[in-house]
């Protein structure tokens, strides 16, 4: 009896191709489709028997290798066993979808994959100069971990003694109308033995939740929203998943003298009436100490100067952005006739209209 033969198939017929046929021979030969058949049930026997063989790739291989295919090899815990015609505890209402997706559910089954863990964030406050020069900082985080008393097992020990479903068989036999099924047994999982008991500390779950100080390492330059991720610090993984991240959210303080506009600074300085119309070089504080801006003859209020790389380091590349120093022009206070006489005759000396093209 050739199994190829009997589903139709060639001897180098894919897994797909095997299911295939199996599924379109049996629509036709099934006993429930051919009630009182006894031809059509001897063929489905031959088509079950085939597909059985084939699908399994230890039992093809020996079948293409010509060893015998007898009931000595080992029995499967799962599928199809043979008919019933004794009618005790047959289920007269099973449909022919009912027998099989019970066979091919079970053969399907796997454990769960591995799942990775959650990421975590959390938001972190800082100082202008914390932002501006990097630093470390320790910051509490709730997470979830693998428990360490059963490793993210869910169990501390194994029970002993047989499973009470199966008594110790592993699997359990099933009746539906005159066709007889076996399947892993739901109890113990097919082990035969009593199921583990669950881990006390992680009620099974084989995690477990716990506060933990975490040190992180601030960028030189990071900037207002900008994020530092720290690897494996989410929660821990499922069935052996890697852990997740924890993202560190900054929030900075704003500085009396800098505002940032994305990696370069600007800042105002006031100058005098005398300093700004006969020029003069004037001290300015930045962020890495005291600076020197020469400001020409005749600069007007609100002219900019550029300081080149004394603004803040990007967290991309390292490099460093300018302070930028606009100066504003200061009035002095009149506090006696002698100055507004100076002024007076200042602007009888230069009397040009600087309001003649205003407004055009």
């Amino acid at each position: 009896m050739d199994f190829y033969v009997i589903l139709g198939l060639e001897q180098g017929a894919t897994e797909s191709e095997i299911k295939r046929a199996y599924r379109r021979l049996a629509r036709r030969y099934h006993p429930d489709i051919n009630p009182g058949d006894r031809t059509a049930e001897a063929r489905f026997r031959q088509i079950l028997e085939a597909y059985e063989t084939l699908i399994d790739p230890e039992r093809r291989s020996k079948y293409d290798a010509g060893s015998p295919m007898g009931g000595g090899g080992q029995r499967r815990t799962t599928g199809f066993e043979g008919f019933d015609f004794s009618g005790r505890g047959a289920d007269a209402a099973a449909t022919f979808g009912d027998l099989f997706a019970e066979v091919f559910t079970s053969r399907g089954e796997q454990g769960p994959a591995e799942e990775r863990g959650a990421d975590l964030h959390h938001n972190l406050a800082l100082s202008f100069e914390e932002a501006f020069n990097g630093t470390q900082r320790t910051v509490t985080v709730t997470r979830r971990e693998t428990c360490r008393t059963c490793e993210g097992t869910g169990v501390t020990r194994v029970s002993t003694g047989a499973c009470l479903v199966c008594q110790g068989a592993g699997s359990v036999r099933t009746v539906r109308g005159h066709m007889v099924f076996t399947r892993s047994c739901p109890g113990c999982g097919g082990s035969g033995q009593q199921r583990p008991r669950a881990c006390e500390p992680c009620a099974g779950a084989g995690q477990v939740t716990r506060a933990e100080a975490v040190h992180v390492r601030i960028p030189a330059g990071i900037a207002e929203g900008e994020r530092v991720r720290v690897p494996g610090k989410g929660n821990a993984g499922l069935r052996g998943g890697e852990a997740g991240d924890l993202y560190i959210t900054v929030q900075v303080a704003s500085h009396p003298l800098y505002r940032r506009e994305g990696d370069d600074l600007f800042m105002t300085v006031p100058i005098a009436i005398h300093e700004a119309a006969l020029g003069a070089r004037i001290d300015v504080p930045t962020p890495d100490g005291g600076a020197k801006v020469r400001v020409p003859p005749g600069t007007q209020s609100g002219q900019r100067f550029r300081l080149r790389e004394r603004g803040a380091s990007s967290t991309r590349d390292g490099r460093r952005g300018d302070l930028v120093v606009e100066v504003k022009l200061v009035l002095p206070k009149l506090l006696d006739e002698r100055s507004k006489e100076l002024l007076r005759e200042f602007g009888r000396i230069n009397g040009e209209n600087v309001r003649e093209s205003f407004g055009e």
